[in-house]
């Protein structure tokens, strides 16, 4: 026979507050809200879990126990680092023994928005900004890194946990008023900044870059030379130590880059610049920097959201199209003898 959920608890005395000790413990448990995630009731298990050391204390009576825990067993989920608002919410209620249908529409109705602003907090700010400054940390052999990035993600998560838990108890449902007059703009807020964040990854850790370069015909090219040569055999370098007039005479200026120096010894060093014709190519990612720097590293990155967002790519495919691209254009040129097309 199914348990039917009475709409009100069988004793209406408000309980007694309760103490920071078992409102710790709650947020302790917090973290096993997933532990029993499912299709049909997603994160009721755990949340459950969480809550009951406070039904426990709340409801001496065993009837309205079971009646609280049967619609806390209901569908549930959330965004798991925020849950703890819930539930103080949820156990100011259940504290001053409210109507159990209002305690389900508060529960579903502080449950909602956070999911938005959990992500915007976390997934597009938080996680973002640290993996980020970690990553280039460990890219340059820091062993510090992963420890750095894990210390600064757990302290924020518990921290918010914590404090979640003790203010939302305290406030009751004047929290969802809070919580949900400025959720929208806060949500926006959030997203805009973690963009940004991932927008600065692209450009100041990039790496994708071509190596073609096409044949542009050839130039003369000085190449500068240096050497020491007795005074007198100086007159054998004039062509390349002096500048010529528009006849093609020689002058008593020094070329371009020549340099005379005297030593001991009737010797001298001097420097001048020597012309060699030399082939000359246009190179493909200096013309693409010249219009936008890093702009093949945004094009790769807008083109796996495309593939995401119109061919439903996962981010394991995602990042098996990224390494086949890179053995494409690096490893199999260079077992084949070629140069090397382009790094990803």
């Amino acid at each position: 026979m199914a348990y039917n959920i009475p709409d009100n608890y069988k004793d209406q005395t408000p309980a007694a507050q309760l103490d920071k000790k078992t409102l710790n413990k709650m947020a302790w448990r917090s973290l096993f809200l997933q532990a029993s995630f499912n299709y049909e009731r997603m994160q009721a298990g755990g949340w459950l879990w969480g809550i009951l050391p406070g039904l426990e204390k709340i409801h001496t009576n065993k009837d309205d126990l079971a009646a609280s825990m049967s619609h806390n067993l209901e569908f549930f989920n959330t965004h798991p680092f925020l849950v703890t608002l819930v539930m103080g919410i949820v156990l100011s209620l259940e504290q001053n023994k409210a109507d159990i249908p209002t305690i389900r529409a508060v529960r579903v109705a502080a449950m909602g928005p956070l999911g938005g602003i959990g992500d915007a907090l976390f997934w597009l700010t938080l996680v973002p900004i640290t993996a980020g400054i970690t990553s280039n940390m460990a890219i340059e052999g820091s062993i510090a890194a992963p420890i750095l990035f894990l210390l600064i993600f757990n302290i924020a998560q518990f921290a918010i946990r914590y404090f979640l838990m003790h203010w939302s108890y305290k406030m009751g449902t004047s929290a969802i008023d809070i919580l949900t007059q400025n959720a929208k703009e806060f949500t926006r807020a959030a997203s805009i900044l973690g963009v940004f964040v991932v927008g600065s990854l692209i450009a100041v850790y990039g790496g994708a870059n071509l190596n073609i370069k096409v044949p542009n015909g050839t130039t003369n090219a000085a190449i500068p030379i240096t050497t020491i040569v007795e005074n007198a055999e100086i007159p054998q370098y004039e062509d390349y130590l002096y500048a010529k007039d528009e006849d093609g005479n020689i002058t008593e200026d020094l070329a371009d880059g020549a340099t005379i120096v005297e030593l001991d010894n009737d010797r001298s060093e001097i420097t001048f610049n020597r012309y060699e014709e030399q082939p000359v190519e246009v190179d493909i990612q200096g013309v693409l920097d010249t219009v936008l720097p890093q702009l093949l590293p945004l094009l790769i990155t807008l083109g796996i959201y495309l593939l995401m967002v119109k061919k439903q790519f996962t981010p394991i495919k995602s990042i098996v199209l990224l390494l086949i691209l890179g053995l494409a254009g690096t490893i199999i040129p260079t077992a084949l003898g070629l140069p090397i097309i382009w790094q990803v």
